[in-house]
């Protein structure tokens, strides 16, 4: 299996599972690490996803012996990577929880996700420009809007790796924490996530991801919407009766 899953409560822990290849991520990976998503974005129980790898590699990158061999005709036909776009169509919250390297494929795939929590000892880098090629998985775009255009040209150019300090200070990173410790402070943030209200969570995502995709004057109209709708579900009266009572709230996790 290339892809494990663990279940923690509303949280759900996938783990890549291809150690002899540092985690590559194959066409038969991503396959399956998408249908699991898939899957677990249905289940009213999830209300958050952790994506980790192992303490040497998150992913070392998208797998180059498979891509080795392929003509141009080979990878428009195929529409190579295009299989990822998957991951964009996920409505539950996700973390990356990254240690040891996060290499081209494998940082892409850590920017697919909502939030990047990394180890001290962890690095990110887009090193796809000493191979003759760029990223392909959307690098250039995510990067540009995380971390600015300087930045972005910079670890494209170069393929120079970055600490997972500079890239907190950057905002590629949400939090670094000790390696040691790093599952355990995902999941215990993952598990607060989860305890929200779940139409709530999918709300606020949409609005911050569509900040990326559309002005701001649209963005905060959409935003605006968005929070005008949330007044129509027993979550929000829930929430807003709890906190005047001065109770815990319990959502109905819909």
């Amino acid at each position: 299996m290339n892809v494990l899953m663990e279940r923690h409560d509303r949280v759900v822990l996938i783990k890549l599972n291809r150690p002899e290849a540092k985690n590559a991520l194959s066409s038969a990976m991503m396959k399956e690490l998408i249908g699991h998503l898939a899957a677990v974005d249905q289940d009213l129980g999830v209300g958050c996803v952790v994506i980790t790898g192992t303490r040497e590699f998150f992913a070392a990158g998208a797998d180059i012996k498979e891509m080795s061999g392929k003509s141009y005709l080979d990878m428009l036909n195929e529409d190579y990577f295009a299989g990822w776009e998957g991951f964009t169509r996920l409505r539950t919250p996700t973390i990356a929880a990254v240690t040891g390297y996060a290499y081209g494929g494998g940082c892409e795939l850590a920017m697919m996700c909502d939030m990047i929590f990394a180890a001290d000892t962890a690095t990110f880098a887009q090193p796809e420009i000493k191979l003759g090629v760029i990223p392909g998985m959307g690098a250039t775009q995510r990067l540009t809007g995380l971390i600015g255009k300087a930045k972005t040209m910079d670890l494209v150019l170069t393929g120079r790796p970055m600490t997972a300090q500079e890239a907190e200070q950057a905002g590629l990173v949400s939090r670094v924490y000790p390696a040691a410790n790093l599952l355990d402070e995902v999941l215990a943030v993952a598990a607060q996530i989860a305890s929200f209200s779940r139409t709530a969570t999918r709300a606020a995502r949409q609005a911050v991801e569509q900040s990326l995709e559309v002005g701001l004057h649209e963005g905060v109209r959409q935003e605006r919407r968005l929070f005008h709708g949330l007044f129509a579900t027993p979550d929000q009266q829930e929430g807003m009766q709890a906190f005047l009572r001065k109770r815990q709230p319990m959502f109905n996790q819909r």
